[in-house]
């Protein structure tokens, strides 16, 4: 995967080439329609992404970014795709680490 130095419109503003962008969703189909059109695109440019989900909801978060046309054996295997339980993001216990 190459870097590459655009910018991304979103909402009004462009981000520059690092970017970071936290939402959040009433539910998990929208969640999905909101966020795979942001991820195919990402893709798309070569971009990498980073999910953090349930354990126990891996394999349907996985079928539905199949569902929405992502090969996702093919980007996981690139490093392209990382799927990772919510267990190792940055809320640990009861604080924010951001190390």
């Amino acid at each position: 995967m190459e870097a590459h130095d655009h910018s991304l419109p979103f909402t009004g503003s462009d981000f520059g080439q690092s970017r970071h962008i936290c939402a959040f969703f009433n539910s998990v189909d929208e969640q999905h329609r909101v966020l795979r059109s942001f991820i195919k695109d990402g893709f798309g440019r070569g971009d990498k992404a980073f999910h953090l989900v349930d354990p126990e909801q891996r394999d349907e978060h996985l079928r539905r970014l199949a569902d929405a046309g992502i090969d996702v054996d093919e980007a996981m295997g690139s490093g392209q795709l990382e799927v990772r339980p919510w267990q190792d993001g940055p809320l640990s216990g009861d604080h924010f680490s951001t190390g």
